[in-house]
């Protein structure tokens, strides 16, 4: 199934580093928001983890892994982001990532871009609760 042109009044929403046109900031903005379910307006290092190991983030995050990537949230071992960092660090570990990713092997984003569309074409809209908020990462397993 293509779902380039689905459109319903479900409105299935993925989140995604790469499924939306919106900016990195707000993309990060978003996934914040859905770590933060408490709406504390800040993030705790559990918290990270669990959204972590679900949400399926990039494979360049992946590598890294959560208790890397919060450290760089979270430099000064608090234990908890706020959002105006979570944003602006999140957005520059993605660039530098990706960059470092990209400088590596052109075809590892071939390959990326390949499997994320494959997965994204295999999601079925009919499974997505009508209840289900915008922004909610649908995990698909083949």
């Amino acid at each position: 199934m293509n779902i380039s042109g689905i459109a319903s009044s479900s409105a299935l929403h993925a989140v995604s580093g790469a499924s939306s046109g919106a900016p990195p900031q707000q993309k990060m903005s978003n996934l914040f928001d859905s770590i933060d379910t408490s709406g504390s307006g800040s993030i705790t290092q559990s918290q990270f983890e669990q959204a972590f190991q679900t949400k399926n983030p990039p494979a360049v995050f992946q590598k890294q892994g959560a208790d890397a990537i919060f450290a760089s949230l979270d430099p000064t071992g608090t234990g908890k982001v706020s959002k105006q960092d979570f944003v602006s660090t999140m957005s520059k570990l993605m660039a530098s990532l990706r960059a470092d990713g990209s400088a590596s092997s052109g075809s590892q984003a071939t390959d990326s871009l390949t499997a994320s569309l494959q997965a994204l074409n295999q999601i079925n809209p009919t499974n997505v609760p009508p209840t289900a908020p915008p922004g909610t990462l649908i995990n698909q397993t083949a």
